[in-house]
């Protein structure tokens, strides 16, 4: 067989990719670092640019944690935080790079990755630019002057898009509701799990009552949640206790909140941890979220088990399947609280719904299943290009 013929069958040349991403923290990181080991373990060549200003004690150990380093390296370029020239230094940056490496695919992850991603597609023939939006730009205000600029930008790259993928369909049904139809290669690509998460925890961990792993930041509602947390007592009258790990712009914020909310004897800041050490701790897992696309935190106390509380934003009702209506409505302190207190009043009822979920997700979300759904879009995308 030619080895420029692609198909279905494994005779497939093996390829050359290139991920992008900004920040190398949270869900999107994790994302890209589970999928560069699965293409890695199938033959093909993996490298990973990042910025070279944002890390936390999670960034290297998950690159460390695969069982070979990303075969066309780990590199570092100045990806600024907010749209301006500094993105299209950093886009001939990564062009460069990609030529040098002479890769096959460049995938960006993110609105960032995105952006250096598809100007790293242009003007070599037989490359492809694959896209993950992760929610990225859907995460600002549609009347912001920011959100409003991004969405055209986005607009713009779809025309040097050759495949993009969206780990929901919620994600995929937002993005084409305000941004534009994608028209090249299209797929729902749900985010996927080891097989070894899908574990039980050890109930003699658990310390709090409640446990929150994510970024602290404003997005991700926490706020939210210490305030619905003072009213929240045990069955036995004391008062419910959380644990939360995590690092970000608002840790100290946070900190003053609990502090004047008269709570902070009761919320334990651990800091960047792994997300099951930290759910291992409470009761009940909550992500308070504004904001999310399909986040890997709540298919993780999935996996576990975990009693799971939740907000109904982006693609969690995907995830939670068949107790959906468990979900309670994003910023409203009120509803959290309630849905709260009757978790620590009906535990067992808790561990029901957990494992109700637990079967939705162990059938639906396999890292093995994500990693066949974005090779095969990778394929697809180059067989495309060559017609």
């Amino acid at each position: 067989m030619n080895q420029n013929t692609f198909d279905k069958s494994s005779e497939r040349r093996k390829l050359r990719i290139l991920m992008v991403l900004r920040a190398p923290i949270g869900g999107l990181y994790r994302h890209v670092v589970d999928l560069s080991g699965m293409l890695a373990k199938r033959g093909h060549q993996v490298g990973i640019v990042m910025d070279s200003e944002v890390e936390d004690a999670q960034t290297f150990a998950r690159i460390d944690a695969l069982p070979e380093p990303p075969a066309l390296g780990v590199h570092r370029v100045r990806i600024p935080r907010v749209l301006g020239l500094g993105d299209f230094t950093a886009s001939f940056k990564i062009r460069d790079l990609a030529n040098s490496l002479k890769v096959d695919v460049v995938h960006g992850h993110g609105a960032k990755g995105g952006f250096s991603a598809r100007w790293a597609r242009l003007g070599v023939p037989g490359r492809i630019s694959a896209y993950t939006p992760h929610g990225g730009v859907l995460h600002y205000s549609a009347t912001s002057l920011a959100g409003i600029l991004f969405r055209r930008v986005e607009w713009f790259l779809l025309f040097m898009t050759d495949a993009m993928t969206f780990e929901s369909a919620y994600a995929r049904s937002e993005f084409e509701h305000q941004i534009g139809k994608v028209k090249c290669l299209s797929r729902v690509i749900l985010n996927g799990l080891d097989e070894s998460e899908f574990e039980p925890l050890d109930a003699a961990d658990i310390d709090h009552d409640f446990a929150y792993v994510g970024e602290l930041r404003p997005i991700k509602g926490i706020d939210v949640m210490l305030r619905a947390l003072p009213g929240v007592k045990r069955p036995d009258g004391q008062p419910a206790t959380l644990v939360l790990g995590g690092g970000g712009p608002e840790e100290m914020s946070l900190k003053a909140l609990a502090q004047e909310l008269g709570i902070s004897q009761r919320v334990e800041f651990v800091g960047v941890q792994p997300a099951r050490s930290v759910f291992g701790r409470g009761r009940v897992a909550i992500v308070p979220s504004r904001g999310e696309s399909l986040p890997y935190v709540c298919l993780e106390a999935a996996a576990a088990s975990k009693p799971l509380i939740a907000t109904r934003v982006g693609g969690i009702a995907e995830i939670f399947g068949p107790t959906s209506a468990s979900l309670v409505p994003p910023e409203n302190v009120s509803a959290l609280a309630g849905r709260m207190q009757a978790a620590l009043d009906d535990m067992p009822a808790e561990q029901a719904e957990a494992e109700r979920r637990f079967a939705h997700v162990r059938e639906g979300f396999s890292m093995l299943a994500m990693t066949d759904g974005i090779e095969a879009a990778y394929y697809d995308a180059i067989a495309a290009r060559k017609r």
